[in-house]
């Protein structure tokens, strides 16, 4: 399988959420699937570093954009570069090429990255495939959201959000989903 992981730019080296992501790359490689990652830096670089450090195969999707805004190319964990030119054509990317992803604790870009994919999966706009998010920080603000705002959803758009406490669970349920 081909699965994404969305995550911040922010965790550095040595950072709890940086270890995490590192040791959920490992375990997408060693059960001998491929990561496809924003391919820059923060968690998408632990997760490429742990799949790439396990053997497998990365995949880092960069694009202009993001290079013109922050300087920086991919990580030196990626093996093969998908070069986009705009950061939707980088999405688009992320999301149409895997069979299921993963979204790591982040920031407005990775809540972008989730929103995005589960319209497309609502819309049918994208074959069905998994969309785990990982941590109790997802589930709280979803959670809050269907509170607040779910009168504008309909129950069975949630059921394409999946959500898992930790990495184990998130592998488990991205690659045995049905």
């Amino acid at each position: 399988m081909n699965i994404t992981v969305f995550g911040s730019g922010r965790p550095q080296p040595g950072d709890p959420d940086y270890n995490l992501a590192m040791q959920l790359g490992r375990m997408i490689a060693q059960a001998g699937h491929t990561v496809l990652t924003g391919g820059y830096v923060g968690t998408m670089e632990a997760v490429s570093r742990g799949a790439n450090e396990a053997g497998g195969h990365v995949i880092g999707v960069t694009c202009e954009e993001i290079e013109n805004y922050r300087a920086g190319g991919a990580n030196p964990w990626v093996i093969e570069e998908w070069r986009c030119r705009t950061l939707l054509e980088r999405l688009d990317q992320l999301i149409h090429k895997c069979d299921a992803a993963m979204a790591l604790p982040g920031g407005a870009g990775t809540l972008t990255e989730i929103t995005l994919y589960w319209n497309l999966l609502i819309i049918k706009a994208t074959r069905p495939k998994p969309l785990v998010l990982i941590g109790e920080g997802w589930r709280t603000v979803f959670d809050e959201y269907r509170r607040s705002l779910g009168r504008y959803t309909t129950d069975p758009d949630w059921n394409w959000l999946i959500f898992a406490a930790d990495n184990a669970l998130a592998l488990q349920l991205a690659t045995n989903h049905k």
